[in-house]
Protein backbone atom coordinates (compact mmCIF):
# COMPACT_ATOMS: atom_id res chain seq x y z
CA UNK A 1 0.00 0.00 0.00
CA UNK A 2 1.65 3.39 -1.20
CA UNK A 3 0.16 5.52 2.16
CA UNK A 4 2.66 3.04 4.49
CA UNK A 5 5.77 4.48 3.29
CA UNK A 6 6.44 8.36 3.56
CA UNK A 7 9.69 9.96 1.15
CA UNK A 8 10.45 13.33 2.59
CA UNK A 9 12.22 15.22 -0.32
CA UNK A 10 13.64 18.68 -0.67
CA UNK A 11 16.65 20.53 -0.92
CA UNK A 12 20.14 19.89 1.27
CA UNK A 13 18.98 21.44 4.51
CA UNK A 14 15.52 21.86 4.16
CA UNK A 15 14.94 20.10 7.39
CA UNK A 16 14.53 16.47 5.68
CA UNK A 17 16.51 14.31 8.83
CA UNK A 18 15.68 17.21 11.79
CA UNK A 19 11.88 16.33 10.83
CA UNK A 20 11.95 12.77 9.78
CA UNK A 21 12.36 10.66 13.09
CA UNK A 22 10.12 13.24 15.05
CA UNK A 23 7.25 12.31 11.84
CA UNK A 24 8.18 8.67 12.57
CA UNK A 25 7.76 8.52 15.82
CA UNK A 26 4.68 10.50 15.86
CA UNK A 27 3.23 8.13 13.36
CA UNK A 28 4.82 4.87 15.41
CA UNK A 29 6.30 4.36 12.28
CA UNK A 30 10.78 3.19 11.63
CA UNK A 31 13.08 6.43 10.35
CA UNK A 32 15.87 5.97 7.88
CA UNK A 33 17.84 8.64 6.74
CA UNK A 34 18.98 7.66 3.38
CA UNK A 35 22.50 9.47 3.45
CA UNK A 36 23.39 7.76 6.98
CA UNK A 37 22.33 4.16 5.68
CA UNK A 38 24.26 5.13 2.49
CA UNK A 39 26.93 6.16 4.84
CA UNK A 40 26.79 3.32 7.02
CA UNK A 41 27.01 0.36 4.58
CA UNK A 42 29.51 2.15 2.13
CA UNK A 43 32.14 2.91 4.92
CA UNK A 44 32.43 6.50 3.10
CA UNK A 45 31.01 9.92 4.04
CA UNK A 46 29.21 11.36 1.08
CA UNK A 47 31.52 13.88 0.22
CA UNK A 48 33.74 10.89 -0.55
CA UNK A 49 31.43 9.18 -2.48
CA UNK A 50 30.64 11.75 -4.55
CA UNK A 51 34.21 12.62 -5.09
CA UNK A 52 35.78 8.84 -5.49
CA UNK A 53 32.62 7.31 -7.53
CA UNK A 54 31.52 10.91 -8.88
CA UNK A 55 27.01 11.56 -8.94
CA UNK A 56 26.40 9.40 -11.21
CA UNK A 57 27.63 6.14 -9.51
CA UNK A 58 26.18 7.72 -6.14
CA UNK A 59 22.47 7.85 -7.47
CA UNK A 60 23.11 4.44 -8.81
CA UNK A 61 23.81 3.44 -4.86
CA UNK A 62 20.67 5.63 -4.04
CA UNK A 63 18.42 3.45 -5.80
CA UNK A 64 19.34 0.17 -5.00
CA UNK A 65 19.10 1.50 -1.42
CA UNK A 66 15.70 2.79 -1.77
CA UNK A 67 14.26 -0.33 -3.20
CA UNK A 68 15.82 -2.28 -0.63
CA UNK A 69 14.12 -0.29 2.08
CA UNK A 70 10.67 0.49 0.32
CA UNK A 71 9.80 -3.21 0.46
CA UNK A 72 9.00 -1.98 4.34
CA UNK A 73 6.26 -0.38 5.34
CA UNK A 74 5.79 1.93 7.86
CA UNK A 75 8.39 3.99 7.54
CA UNK A 76 9.36 7.45 6.84
CA UNK A 77 12.67 7.97 4.44
CA UNK A 78 14.52 11.00 4.52
CA UNK A 79 16.00 11.31 0.79
CA UNK A 80 19.24 13.56 -0.08
CA UNK A 81 18.09 16.81 -2.01
CA UNK A 82 18.94 15.66 -5.30
CA UNK A 83 17.53 12.14 -4.64
CA UNK A 84 14.39 12.49 -7.06
CA UNK A 85 16.06 14.31 -9.84
CA UNK A 86 16.47 10.52 -11.40
CA UNK A 87 13.49 9.30 -12.85
CA UNK A 88 13.98 6.06 -12.47
CA UNK A 89 14.23 6.75 -8.66
CA UNK A 90 11.27 9.86 -8.95
CA UNK A 91 8.87 7.03 -10.50
CA UNK A 92 9.66 4.10 -7.55
CA UNK A 93 8.94 6.53 -5.20
CA UNK A 94 5.84 7.67 -6.41
CA UNK A 95 4.97 4.23 -7.21
CA UNK A 96 5.41 2.94 -3.53
CA UNK A 97 4.73 5.73 -0.85
CA UNK A 98 3.56 9.39 -0.15
CA UNK A 99 6.30 11.88 -1.52
CA UNK A 100 6.29 15.04 1.01
CA UNK A 101 8.18 18.41 -0.68
CA UNK A 102 9.71 20.32 2.54
CA UNK A 103 9.71 23.73 1.00
CA UNK A 104 12.20 26.40 2.00
CA UNK A 105 13.04 29.99 0.37
CA UNK A 106 16.26 30.27 -1.17
CA UNK A 107 17.55 32.76 1.09
CA UNK A 108 16.90 30.67 4.49
CA UNK A 109 18.78 27.70 2.33
CA UNK A 110 21.65 30.17 2.14
CA UNK A 111 21.60 30.96 5.73
CA UNK A 112 21.73 27.29 6.62
CA UNK A 113 23.89 26.41 3.99
CA UNK A 114 26.87 29.55 3.97
CA UNK A 115 29.20 27.51 6.29
CA UNK A 116 28.73 23.79 5.70
CA UNK A 117 31.26 22.04 4.16
CA UNK A 118 29.90 18.60 4.08
CA UNK A 119 27.18 19.79 1.18
CA UNK A 120 29.09 17.86 -1.70
CA UNK A 121 27.39 20.65 -3.96
CA UNK A 122 28.22 23.71 -1.94
CA UNK A 123 31.36 23.01 -0.99
CA UNK A 124 33.77 24.83 -3.05
CA UNK A 125 31.41 28.09 -2.41
CA UNK A 126 32.18 27.31 1.21
CA UNK A 127 35.61 26.95 0.67
CA UNK A 128 35.93 29.83 -1.80
CA UNK A 129 34.11 31.80 0.66
CA UNK A 130 32.13 33.06 -2.45
CA UNK A 131 29.40 36.02 -2.32
CA UNK A 132 25.91 35.57 -1.01
CA UNK A 133 24.36 36.59 -4.53
CA UNK A 134 26.60 33.81 -6.11
CA UNK A 135 25.50 31.06 -3.54
CA UNK A 136 21.86 31.86 -3.82
CA UNK A 137 22.47 31.98 -7.85
CA UNK A 138 23.29 28.30 -7.54
CA UNK A 139 20.90 27.70 -4.74
CA UNK A 140 18.07 29.08 -7.30
CA UNK A 141 19.26 27.29 -10.22
CA UNK A 142 19.41 24.23 -8.50
CA UNK A 143 15.85 24.60 -7.47
CA UNK A 144 14.38 25.57 -11.03
CA UNK A 145 16.12 22.56 -12.32
CA UNK A 146 14.55 20.17 -9.72
CA UNK A 147 11.10 21.81 -9.40
CA UNK A 148 9.74 19.76 -11.28
CA UNK A 149 10.17 16.73 -9.15
CA UNK A 150 9.81 18.79 -6.08
CA UNK A 151 6.52 20.51 -7.47
CA UNK A 152 5.38 16.81 -8.39
CA UNK A 153 5.47 15.53 -4.92
CA UNK A 154 2.09 14.41 -2.79
CA UNK A 155 2.19 17.17 -0.41
CA UNK A 156 3.76 20.35 0.11
CA UNK A 157 4.88 21.69 3.33
CA UNK A 158 6.71 25.02 3.61
CA UNK A 159 8.81 24.74 6.10
CA UNK A 160 10.75 27.55 6.09
CA UNK A 161 9.60 29.93 8.72
CA UNK A 162 8.27 27.56 11.37
CA UNK A 163 9.32 25.52 14.53
CA UNK A 164 10.16 21.79 13.74
CA UNK A 165 7.25 20.67 15.97
CA UNK A 166 4.57 22.54 14.18
CA UNK A 167 5.99 21.69 10.87
CA UNK A 168 5.62 18.07 12.26
CA UNK A 169 2.04 18.61 13.16
CA UNK A 170 0.98 19.89 10.02
CA UNK A 171 2.56 17.01 8.39
CA UNK A 172 1.53 14.60 10.54
CA UNK A 173 -2.20 16.20 9.90
CA UNK A 174 -2.11 16.41 6.12
CA UNK A 175 -0.70 12.55 6.24
CA UNK A 176 -3.59 11.37 8.32
CA UNK A 177 -6.23 13.20 6.03
CA UNK A 178 -4.03 12.18 2.77
CA UNK A 179 -4.09 8.30 3.82
CA UNK A 180 -7.96 8.32 4.84
CA UNK A 181 -8.21 10.04 1.30
CA UNK A 182 -6.70 6.81 -0.20
CA UNK A 183 -7.85 4.00 1.28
Amino acid sequence: MRTKRIYLTGFMTSGKSTIGPILANVLGWDFYDLDKVIEKEQGKSIVEIFEELGEEKFRKIEHETISRIASQENLVLSLGGGTITVDEIYSKLKSTGTLIYLKVTPEMLYKRLKNKIDRPLFRDLVLAENSKEEFIERIERMLNERSKYYEGSDLIIDSDNYPVGITVDKIAKKIKRFINEKN
